[in-house]
């Protein structure tokens, strides 16, 4: 049987380091923001990412966009 992907939502990640533990380890918190079009040009969400980063006062360690999708039967 096939099995097709369809998209259900996409959201933006931003990985953000807040600083460094005791031992010196950095310490890494996550910013989500939901309602991104699955369809986006990957360049556009990055650019969008980087922009939003801009504007936090902890430094921007990566970018994720989190796809989820159903898998239907066909």
């Amino acid at each position: 049987m096939a099995v097709n992907k369809v998209a259900a939502s996409s959201a933006l990640r931003l990985e953000l380091q807040y600083g460094v533990d005791g031992e010196g380890n950095p310490v890494f918190r996550d910013r989500s923001m939901g309602n991104v079009k699955s369809a986006a040009p990957a360049q556009d969400v990055y650019d969008v990412a980087v922009a939003l980063a801009g504007l936090q006062e902890h430094t921007l360690n990566g970018v994720y966009q989190v796809d989820v999708g159903r898998l239907e039967e066909v």
